[in-house]
């Protein structure tokens, strides 16, 4: 029995570990969007790919931050100390975004195609987010 009490303690944490990445999914999903639409309505017509990233990527953050706090995690501490460390994370997913979009747009293919780029990019900056904002707010990775 007590075996059998572990499964089910362990069935259960890693299914409020998901649905965790899920909330945080659909959060990250809307301010990727605005991370996105600001990105693609920049890049080519106003700036380069990296300028454009430097601006958009800044706008998501403030989105997600907003989001996280309110649909996501459970805030331990301050709300000041949250958001500084929040920006000091996304700071290190901006500089990862940003190389990540240097790199690839030395690619003929990723040059022509910047919305694949910036998708791209986005999905290897989410599990940086994911396990370093949930350290932020709630002190734990997993």
């Amino acid at each position: 029995m007590r075996e059998n009490e572990r499964m089910t303690a362990l069935w259960k944490k890693l299914w409020e570990l998901f649905q965790l990445k899920l909330r945080f999914a659909m959060t990250g999903a809307v301010a990727t969007g605005v991370d996105y639409v600001v990105y693609l309505a920049l890049v080519n017509r106003i700036f380069v790919p990296v300028v454009s990233n430097l601006i958009s990527y800044p706008c998501g953050v403030l989105v997600n931050f907003v989001l996280h706090r309110r649909f996501v995690f459970h805030l331990q501490g301050s709300t000041y100390r949250a958001f500084g460390l929040s920006v000091l994370v996304s700071a290190g997913g901006l500089g990862l975004s940003t190389l990540l979009i240097y790199g690839l747009s030395q690619i003929d293919f990723f040059a022509v195609h910047q919305p694949v780029t910036k998708l791209a990019s986005a999905f290897v900056v989410f599990f940086y987010n994911f396990y370093l904002k949930r350290f932020v707010f709630e002190g734990k990775f997993v």
